[in-house]
């Protein structure tokens, strides 16, 4: 018997999409983008932001934000044409499963499930700490209590409440950044309207270090292309909530185009700014960058007000991790591949049993950080920085898969709502540049551990799933 992802992935591309069951079509275009963007400007900008600028140099870490840009348009590209195509809800997993094969899709699943699950319990940990800063007196723990009660109920009542709600947490980070690029660059051109100036460089002579424009040779570029594709990560949260928006067709590709835009010019343009303004041996993860920025050009309070928008956006990223969390639970229900119990829906069309799951999920994540931080957190925190990019090669791979055997099978690209460019160099050039980065953190003592924790993870969701549910043939479904 096939299941209602089956049904919804047999449907014609230029058809008009067929509701999900249960699940509300109540979210539009500036829902989705604030929702990618939410989950993707959070504490890989604010803070570990740093650590890039430290390894690449200056115009390395430049450098190589305006690759991780590139990757997601690559990717953003793919995922479009399929999300628009079959508006499912846990959309990607399901295209792995169809198009490569369900194994795969088991795998992309789990992979992305425990991503966000681990996301979710970092981030409550980390705002905890931060209120510390005004509230010493209350232990961390209560306040993770307080955030992760907060951000269930946000996702529980509906989603476009869930919407709504991360609309405004990103508005919060969004005016940090584009705050940062216009005093920092104006600062940068000699402008210090809250300042007198002192020896703040001009324009881009921190880029010239005494090591030359790459102090720790290209290489550094390389190594920390990883820790920037993780910062990008949350993009695709796009094609997670394909299956909760109305028009598809029109909400999808307007807010894709308005997410890579964006992430390139808050992205870049705040890394830029910030590499022109710290010498890049002084940045690293003892304080975020933000906040030395604006401490340098005369920001009053700069440093409280930096530990606002941090505990904002990481408790944006949050909310979006947990939504991402309990549609992945609910598509595997769907598909056969976790227990039914899953796909209760609440009158409102919340998965709350999957949405309940996602959460205890997240604090055993917390709790590992504190009972077995050396251990069992560690190889958590490992697999989900593979997970990142391990999902969007999946992406992009079944993408190409998709296409081909839709050609083959008669379909008329033209005929498609929405399709990626230069087929098939995009999802080949993605998949390429995803695959280099994994092979660079084989030679980072700090981020290698990924590669050790995350390819047996992979393995033994293969493994788990060839035991459990035996060897299902593979079907490509050419719409």
């Amino acid at each position: 018997m096939e299941s209602s992802s089956t049904i919804k992935l047999e449907q014609h591309p230029t058809a008009p999409p067929v509701a999900e069951p249960g699940l509300r079509r109540s979210m539009g275009p500036r829902h989705l983008v604030m929702i990618a963007m939410g989950g993707v400007i959070g504490s890989g900008l604010f803070l570990s932001s740093g650590y890039t600028i430290s390894q690449a140099g200056p115009l390395g870490a430049v450098i190589a934000y305006l690759i991780g840009s590139f990757v997601v348009y690559l990717v953003m590209a793919c995922l479009g044409e399929l999300a628009i195509a079959y508006p499912v809800s846990g959309a990607f997993h399901i295209y792995a499963a169809r198009s490569i094969g369900p194994a795969t899709g088991f795998a992309t699943a789990w992979l992305y499930w425990l991503c966000w699950a681990v996301a979710i319990g970092s981030e409550f940990t980390a705002s905890g700490l931060l209120m510390q800063r005004w509230f010493p007196g209350i232990d961390v723990w209560v306040w993770c209590l307080i955030f992760a009660s907060l951000l269930f109920g946000l996702n529980a009542v509906s989603s476009k409440f869930f919407g709504e709600s991360e609309f405004w947490f990103a508005i919060v980070k969004v005016a940090a950044i584009v705050g940062l690029i216009v005093l920092g660059g104006a600062a940068l051109f000699g402008f210090h309207p809250l300042s007198e100036g002192g020896n703040h460089p001009v324009l881009f002579e921190n880029f010239n270090t005494a090591g030359g424009l790459f102090p720790n040779g290209f290489t550094g570029v390389l190594v920390t292309a990883l820790a920037v594709f993780y910062a990008f990560s949350g993009s695709e949260l796009i094609g997670v909530a394909a299956g909760e928006t109305a028009d598809p067709a029109t909400s999808i590709p307007k807010a894709m185009r308005s997410t890579v835009v964006r992430l390139l010019i808050f992205f870049v343009g705040a890394i830029a700014v910030i590499a022109a303004t710290v010498p890049f041996d002084e940045v690293g993860l003892d304080e975020s960058p933000f906040v030395t920025v604006f401490s340098s050009i005369g920001v009053p309070f700069a440093a409280d007000i930096m530990n606002f928008v941090i505990i904002t956006a990481l408790l944006s990223a949050g909310n979006s991790g947990l939504f991402s969390c309990a549609r992945m639970l609910y598509s595997l229900a769907d598909e056969g591949h976790a227990p039914r119990v899953l796909k209760k829906l609440t009158q409102r069309g919340i998965p709350m049993v999957a949405l309940s799951v996602s959460m205890l999920g997240g604090l055993a994540s917390l709790i590992s950080s504190v009972m077995a931080p050396e251990t069992v957190y560690l190889a958590l925190v490992s697999v989900a920085g593979f997970a990142v990019v391990g999902v969007w090669m999946s992406i992009v791979a079944s993408h190409f898969f998709h296409r081909r055997a839709f050609v083959k099978n008669g379909g008329d690209v033209a005929a498609l709502p929405y399709r990626a460019p230069l087929f098939p160099l995009v999802p080949i050039l993605a998949f390429t540049l995803c695959l280099v980065s994994l092979i660079g953190i084989a030679f980072d003592p700090n981020q290698i551990a990924a590669l050790y924790f995350g390819v047996p993870f992979v393995g033994a969701c293969y493994a788990f799933f060839y035991f459990k549910y035996g060897r299902q043939p593979r079907t490509v479904e050419s719409a």
